[in-house]
């Protein structure tokens, strides 16, 4: 068999290493053209990589947890060989359906979109199917600690993962369809193999993987966990003591969480923002009870297409930007300029279990308000299952951050950058304000604005300020901006 070796893609996007975080093939199992082989994780999003090329699988170059750079060897794959290929040459049952795959090729690899052919969960052989068709191979389910013994390679840069020695009862992999799950579960020290899912069809949930971790880690406070949980740890120990011994509990102990990945990403942007934006935050408390007003009656005229306030303050943000452009914008330091954004993308600061990511929606100044209140919701719900290609968290002009369901009033955010500036909303409370000269009780927010001192001065991003405060105040004023 001749062999072909798969490398780590170009990930786009200025990316150029992405995490392991589960392999979904094992050495020796039979793979198609474009069937997904692992599951990554880069700066930006978890993401499945197909492979394009069809026949047994030799080695994958990589553990789980190991970072990967763009360009390096990902998976070896040795094609069939041909009838008659060599005296007593045979051709395994079923090769030719991956020869005739093979010589159909497939298209450029891209993460998240496939390699052109499209459909390859439909595709996907189980790990656990028989392993007849592929003479000598074994397909060990994704808990093949518990299958039996397993050779492994010393460690180095690219480790190898050897075949599995057969088990006439091999485990039955976890069910789990969410990678928030499975990185959970990762982080935590749960063994997904011994689950059993509450979700449809026996679907390991988060929940399950929560409580499981829960467990763990009560029995590591009763002393009777041992090494079942394996979290990361150092021993709270002066440098010169002696290493813990195995299996002593009671002592404090660090917590070590490796900077990789998305939080790698998030320190090193916001790092860069604070050494070369000289950015200054303002705010204004405003009157936001018109605006749920306002809220409440679009949503009693069409019920089919709720608008939420986190829209509202997007169309408001819309307005003041076509107002003052000057904020849609960006420097270019090594051209020493500045650059006005013909379009708004609009960023939307959304917490995950991932950290925080910033999805961007394209033109967001060409849509209507139901159709911002349908991005929104959509953008953000696929930002927190990490379903987002790393292209939808790229590319904005200006960030709106809804800090206020953390609870708190104000803040002063760090620019996204290269942006050059950033809204903020703090939480709608009660609170005592004068209307036509009386105290009354109305429904308060505060609004920040942190700008690029660059782009602009004082004048500018006080006069935006103003407009998005006067229009959450009066939101009939939109009417007349447009």
């Amino acid at each position: 068999m001749s062999e072909r070796v798969f490398l780590l893609p170009d990930l786009g996007e200025g990316l150029t290493e992405a995490e392991i975080v589960q392999w979904r093939v094992a050495v020796g199992d039979i793979v198609t053209v474009d069937q997904t082989v692992v599951e990554v994780e880069t700066a930006k999003a978890v993401v499945d990589v197909p492979c394009p090329y069809a026949g047994r699988v030799v080695a994958l170059h990589g553990a789980e947890g190991e970072a990967r750079p763009v360009g390096q060897p990902l998976i070896t794959v040795a094609e069939p060989v041909a009838d008659g290929a060599g005296a007593g040459a045979t051709e395994p049952a079923g090769h030719a359906v991956y020869r005739e795959e093979e010589r159909a090729g497939s298209g450029n690899v891209l993460i998240g979109y496939g390699t052109g052919h499209g459909g390859s969960r439909r595709r996907r052989r189980s790990r656990l199917a028989p392993a007849a068709h592929a003479p000598g191979a074994t397909a060990p389910a994704a808990g093949a600690a518990h299958a039996g013994p397993v050779s492994r390679p010393a460690a180095s840069p690219a480790p190898v993962l050897a075949a599995p020695v057969p088990d006439t009862a091999p485990a039955v992999p976890a069910l789990v369809i969410s990678p928030i799950v499975r990185r959970l579960a990762r982080e935590h020290g749960v063994d997904l193999s011994t689950l059993r899912g509450s979700g449809p069809g026996g679907v390991v949930r988060r929940a399950d993987v929560e409580a499981a971790a829960g467990a763990l880690a009560d029995a590591a406070r009763a002393g009777t966990a041992g090494s079942a949980a394996r979290l990361a740890v150092v021993p709270d120990l002066p440098a010169a003591s002696p290493a813990q011994p195995a299996g002593q509990v009671g002592l404090a102990q660090d917590v070590v969480i490796p900077l990789t990945g998305i939080r790698k990403a998030i320190a090193d942007k916001l790092s860069r923002s604070r050494r070369e934006i000289p950015e200054v935050t303002i705010w204004v408390d405003a009157d936001a009870t018109a605006l749920l007003e306002t809220r409440a009656a679009i949503n009693a005229a069409h019920p089919d297409r709720p608008v939420s306030i986190l829209a509202l303050l997007a169309r408001i943000c819309l307005s003041g930007l076509r107002r003052y452009p000057q904020l849609n914008a960006r420097v270019d330091t090594e051209g020493q300029r500045i650059i006005q954004s013909a379009g708004v993308h609009l960023g939307i600061a959304a917490q995950t279990d991932r950290g925080l990511v910033v999805p961007v929606l394209r033109d967001a100044d060409r849509l209507t308000t139901a159709e911002l209140a349908a991005e929104l919701a959509a953008t953000t719900a696929a930002a927190r299952a990490g379903e987002l290609p790393p292209a939808r968290l790229t590319g904005g002009s200006f960030t709106l951050n809804n800090y206020g369901v953390f609870g708190v009033d104000g803040s002063t955010p760090i620019i996204n950058h290269p942006e050059a500036a950033l809204l903020g909303v703090g939480r709608i409370v009660d609170k005592p304000w004068v209307v036509d000269g009386q105290l009354a009780v109305r429904k308060v927010t505060q609004l920040s604005l942190t700008f690029d001192h660059r782009v602009c001065d004082g004048g500018v991003a006080g006069g935006f300020l103003r407009h998005v405060a006067d229009c959450v105040e009066q939101p009939a004023l939109l009417i007349a901006a447009v």
